[in-house]
């Protein structure tokens, strides 16, 4: 059974992004709740040769990468039943798609310890995108200083490599501020040096 056909047998579905769906979600969706997954590390290690970089310069994007003793901070969202559908067909066209992503079904925590109207002892599972080594545009690790260089040069359809970047360190400082992403500072610090 795939992960979409177990999540589904619950009448709504939560999707948990951590990169652009933090602040950009673009779809239908009930409710939404800050918190995060285990198990996984948000690295820029994959490309993006269509929305934040192009075939010649691909930009930078996020993807998860297993590590059992990490977890991301991102953002999941409640999708209804009457949503699923729309929603579903817009994310699998934006992330799987466009941005070569896989389905992965992952616990989610909220913030707060519990999600709000969820009784505490029903685990809730959200679907995430990840884009796995195997896709022909994942890039793969680089120093920090390198990312950095890629991404300060990198335009796609929907804007700047950088805006992606600063966006979602943005999203981190204000909503996880006490979390320490250090990949993803690290890399805003060494673009944020190149460009000021």
């Amino acid at each position: 059974m795939k992960p979409k056909d177990i999540i589904k047998e619950k009448g709504s579905i939560w999707i948990f992004g951590y990169g652009s769906l933090v602040w950009k979600p673009d779809f239908k969706y009930k409710r939404s709740q800050i918190g995060f997954i285990e198990g996984y590390k948000r690295r820029f290690w994959h490309g993006d040769d269509f929305y934040r970089g192009d075939k010649e310069k691909p930009g930078r994007v996020v993807t998860l990468v297993p590590d059992h003793e990490a977890c991301t901070w991102g953002v999941a969202y409640e999708v209804a039943d009457s949503q699923m559908e729309e929603s579903l067909q817009y994310l699998d066209t934006r992330e799987t798609v466009g941005g070569g992503y896989v389905l992965e079904l992952c616990e989610f925590t909220a913030r707060e310890g519990k999600v709000q109207q969820q009784p505490t002892n029903d685990k809730l599972l959200a679907l995430v995108y990840i884009a796995t080594s195997d896709n022909p545009i994942y890039l793969g690790p680089a120093p920090d200083s390198e990312i950095a260089a890629q991404i300060v040069v990198c335009r796609g359809s929907v804007g700047l490599n950088m805006e992606y970047l600063l966006r979602l360190a943005q999203f981190m400082r204000c909503c996880c501020p006490d979390v320490d992403d250090e990949h993803l500072f690290s890399i805003e610090t060494a673009a944020l040096a190149l460009v000021l």
